[in-house]
C-alpha cells in the first residue's frame, strides 16, 4: 500500500518537529510522564490537522532479530518499542515516537511509505494534549481474556476497547 508523503519531512529531528511553513519555532511536543503509560508525547503548541509531526526511527531490523532480542519485563511482559513494517521488518524505536501511547479514539496515525513510518495529526491537537493513535496490534492466538488483559488499553476514552489489539475481522460465510 502506498500513502501520500504530502508534507512530511523524514529529516526533521524530532525535538523540532516544526511544519514546513509555520513561523512559530516552539517545537510542536516534549515527552513527559503519562496517565496512559509510562512516559507520553505532548504538544506543546497547538497542532494542525494533516500536520507531520515525526517519523518513528530506529534501527531497522528483521522480525527473527526482534524475537531474538526480546527481553520482557516481569512487570510489563508484553512492552516492547518495535514497529512492524509492511515489508516484514520491524523498527526498534529509538528516537522520541516510540513514547506516543495508545488510544481508541486517536489524535494522531501511522503511516507507512517506502518502509518509513511518518505521524501525523488527525485532527488539530491543542497545546498540553497528549498525542497518540491507535496501535492496531496484531497477535496470531487467539484473543482470550488473558491475551486482552496482556495487551489492556489504558487510553480511558468513551469508545474504549480495552484492548490495544486490532478487531479480529470475522471470516465470511
Amino acid at each position: 500500500m502506498h500513502l501520500s508523503s504530502a508534507g512530511h519531512q523524514p529529516n526533521m529531528s524530532a525535538s523540532a518537529a516544526l511544519a514546513a511553513t509555520d513561523l512559530d519555532t516552539t517545537p510542536y511536543f516534549t515527552v513527559r510522564d503519562s496517565r496512559i503509560h509510562g512516559k507520553g508525547v505532548f504538544a506543546m503548541r497547538k497542532i494542525p490537522a494533516g500536520a507531520f509531526i515525526i517519523e518513528y526511527t530506529g534501527e531497522i531490523i528483521s522480525a527473527k532479530q526482534a524475537v531474538k532480542r526480546y527481553n520482557p519485563s516481569p512487570d510489563n511482559p508484553t512492552h516492547t518499542f518495535y514497529f512492524s513494517l509492511e515489508n516484514g521488518k520491524v523498527i526498534d524505536g529509538g528516537n522520541d515516537a516510540r513514547w506516543i501511547n495508545h488510544a481508541c479514539e486517536p489524535n494522531c496515525e501511522a503511516r507507512e511509505e517506502d518502509g518509513h513510518i511518518f505521524i501525523h495529526a488527525l485532527r488539530d491537537i491543542e497545546c498540553g494534549e497528549e498525542l497518540n493513535y491507535d496501535y492496531g496490534l496484531v497477535v496470531e492466538e487467539r484473543y482470550t481474556a488473558s491475551i486482552k488483559r496482556a495487551y489492556e488499553c489504558r487510553c480511558g476514552t468513551s469508545s474504549c476497547r480495552r484492548t490495544m489489539l486490532a478487531p479480529k475481522r470475522r471470516k465470511s460465510k
